[in-house]
Parts: structure tokens; C-alpha cells; sequence
């Protein structure tokens, strides 16, 4: 939205978490088959996977989790925007254009802390959507995120919201950094190389490309933090980098 003076009108920051937060109400089933297949170390396909829990326990099953999903996103993506508005800036005070290795910075910086900030709601997400993956007797069966978070500090402790938050933080740095650097270069070259302007489908796709790139390179920290938080007890990141 523009002003009367022509520029550009600065949104809240907690736009970007209530939009993320909304989001996952139409992407949790597949981010619950994402964690479901990183538990279960499986070889099928996404469809393949979703099908079969849909069948055994119901469309509306595929939506168990959101609410955790929305805390997540609450936590997380909030912070992550929050915290990048924050350190931009600070970092360009000035009129001139911010350079791309202090964005870059910036947004590794901020996804990293936001990382620490929604770990112990990263926890409750990945217990929550991973239950229907494993047997009865080892599912938490949390009710919901905040019941969720009382009994894991009540029966585990409060250190266990710092399980996994190592590969968290990696894989939250990844993400933003690799969000950014894919979406620049995809914009720069579709304006170049096509007859795209920029407008709403140039942005769109430069987006599909950011997001492929970042979800790749950041996988194997996804994988690695989905398997420590979802185990019901402490486990070392080297016995789970052995597992086959």
C-alpha cells in the first residue's frame, strides 16, 4: 500500500505470523505426512503416505496437529519477521539500498533466534503429528499444544524444549537464507531472460523457485531435528546420523 507521498507503507511485522499461521491451515497435511515419513524413515512417496493414513483413519485425521501448527507458526514465524525488521533496521539506517550479504546476514541472523524461540513449539508440532506414525504405547497423545507443553515440563523436565534445537537452528538458517539468495536470483533472471514484468506471477514464481531451493538444502537438518524431538527420551544426534 502506497501513501500520499508515493512510498511504500511499511506493514506490522506480526502480518507475516498471522499469515503464516493461516497458511498452515491449508498446507498441515501435508507438513504432518512430511514429519510422519521422517519418524517412520519410509521410502513411499508423499501421496502415497497421505493416502494411506486418510484411509486407515480419516480425511479429517490429516488435520490432527493444527493447532500445534498454528503455536508453531505463532512462535516461529512471527519472531523470524519480527526479529528481521529489528536487525534491518539497524543495520541501514541510510537512504541507499541495502546490499544482498547484509540481507543474507540479516535473515540468517534472525532465523537462527527465532529457531531458539519456537523450539519448544517445534517439539509439541512433531510429537503431535508424528502419533499417528507409531504404535499406541508410544504415541504422547497430547490433547492439545498447551496441555502439550505443561505435561513435557512436568514429566521430562524444561531442558527437554532445548532437544533438537541445534539442528533447529540449522535448519531454520538454511531456510531463510536459502529463501532469499534463489528468490533474488530467480527475479533477476525471469525479468531478464522472458517478457515477464514484475508483477504478482514473477513474484509467484520466483517464490516456487525459493521455496524448492530452501526445502532442499535444509532436509537433512529437518530430518535429523523431526527424529530427536519425536523420541520420548534423550537420544544422541550421532546414534540417529548411524541409523540406516
Amino acid at each position: 500500500m502506497a501513501g500520499q507521498n508515493g512510498t511504500k507503507k511499511k506493514q506490522p511485522f506480526w502480518l507475516g505470523g498471522a499469515a503464516a499461521s493461516m497458511a498452515v491451515c491449508f498446507t498441515h497435511p501435508l507438513d504432518q505426512t512430511k514429519y510422519r515419513m521422517q519418524v517412520l524413515q519410509t521410502r513411499n512417496t508423499m501421496l502415497s503416505t497421505l493416502y494411506r493414513f486418510a484411509a486407515r483413519d480419516g480425511i479429517p485425521s490429516l488435520w490432527s496437529g493444527l493447532s500445534a501448527s498454528i503455536l508453531r507458526q505463532s512462535m516461529y514465524s512471527t519472531a523470524r519477521f519480527g526479529l528481521y525488521n529489528v536487525l534491518s533496521r539497524q543495520l541501514h539506517t541510510g537512504s541507499s539500498k541495502p546490499s544482498a550479504a547484509s540481507t543474507i546476514a540479516c535473515a540468517g541472523i534472525a532465523g537462527g533466534m527465532a529457531g531458539m524461540i519456537g523450539n519448544p513449539a517445534e517439539i509439541v508440532l512433531v510429537r503431535m503429528c508424528a502419533d499417528g506414525a507409531k504404535p499406541l504405547g508410544e504415541q504422547f497423545l497430547y490433547p492439545n499444544p498447551i496441555i502439550a507443553l505443561y505435561r513435557i515440563g512436568r514429566d521430562e523436565g524444561i531442558k527437554v524444549f532445548g532437544r533438537g534445537m541445534g539442528a533447529n537452528i540449522v535448519r531454520s538458517v538454511l531456510m531463510n537464507v536459502g529463501q532469499i539468495a534463489p528468490y533474488a536470483a530467480a527475479k533477476k533472471a525471469l525479468l531478464a531472460k522472458t517478457s515477464l514484468k514484475d508483477d504478482v506471477r514473477t513474484h509467484a514464481i520466483s517464490s516456487l523457485v525459493a521455496g524448492t531451493v530452501a526445502t532442499t538444502v535444509c532436509a537433512p537438518a529437518d530430518v535429523l531435528k523431526s527424529r530427536i524431538q519425536s523420541a520420548a527420551k534423550g537420544t544422541g544426534v550421532w546414534s540417529f546420523l548411524n541409523t540406516p
